[in-house]
């Protein structure tokens, strides 16, 4: 039972990788909602005088210390607001390590979702395949809709990687069931050939 419930992860995972790639890379669904700063030059030397080497995810305007709410509606009422993501010069772009994190991620997805389909007590394919398809809403739902909600990121970026996360799970559980379902067929019928 481990072997095809990891043989059927690997499988889904590759399957995961190959979409994420494919809607990255092919798809317009990696760039929907990102949009390049006009004029971007002042604002990045204005960044790295500011923030210099301090990497970080920093919120503006700030909520300070104390956390006033009152004080910081205050501010985003007079002030533009949003998230930054800064790296220094130098950071890394489009490297093989980030692949491999990428795969291995997708991988271990894909095996808790092969491990899941295989201790419920589905057995047709649609029932496995709502299984996977109701996993991959969670999944997709769980960060996506609380940053389009608390942080503003846009409706078209979110519903993009909700749209990406969603099928790559219901491809990878599509792989993993049939690869289970086909396993559990041919174990009875090796059983019975052996005896």
């Amino acid at each position: 039972m481990t072997k095809r419930i990891v043989l059927a992860g690997a499988l889904g995972g590759i399957a995961m990788f190959l979409w994420a790639s494919l809607a990255h890379m092919v798809l317009p669904l990696g760039s929907l909602g990102i949009r390049e700063m006009p004029d971007e030059r002042p604002l990045l030397d204005l960044m790295h005088s500011s923030l210099g080497g301090s990497s970080g995810f920093y919120m503006f305007p700030a909520l300070g210390a104390v956390g006033d709410m009152r004080a910081y509606e205050q501010k985003l009422a007079s002030n533009p607001s949003g998230l930054l993501i800064y790296h220094p010069p130098g950071a890394a772009g489009f490297t093989p390590a980030r692949l491999i994190t990428e795969f291995l991620t997708e991988l271990l997805e894909a095996l808790l979702l092969a491990w899941l389909i295989a201790q419920s007590r589905f057995s047709s394919m649609p029932a496995r395949l709502g299984l996977a398809a109701a996993i991959g809403l969670l999944a997709a739902a769980t960060t996506n809709i609380p940053y389009w909600n608390w942080y503003g990121f846009p409706v078209s970026y979110t519903a993009a990687y909700m749209t990406t996360e969603f099928v790559g799970i219901v491809i990878a559980g599509l792989v993993a069931a049939r690869t289970l379902g086909s396993m559990s067929r041919r174990a009875p019928a090796a059983a019975a050939a052996a005896a």
